[in-house]
């Protein structure tokens, strides 16, 4: 994962632990969540609305000429 080993990911959450402390790691995971989420559905609306756009151009007008 990432080439970081087990003893990384302790080193990693010990400073995390001694930044925040135990009350904040909660909040901090779920705010991390919660933008995670709002991200992914950016990403996925913008996706659908190029689609959409680009569906719209490709098909023929009808013209009365």
């Amino acid at each position: 994962m990432f080439g970081i080993g087990a003893q990384e990911l302790l080193l990693i959450f010990l400073l995390v632990l001694l930044l925040f402390g135990a009350k904040r790691i909660p909040d901090i995971a779920a705010g991390l969540g919660r933008g995670i989420r709002d991200f992914k559905k950016a990403m996925k609306d913008t996706e659908d609305e190029i689609a959409d756009k680009k569906s719209t151009n490709d098909k023929p007008e009808d013209r009365k000429s």
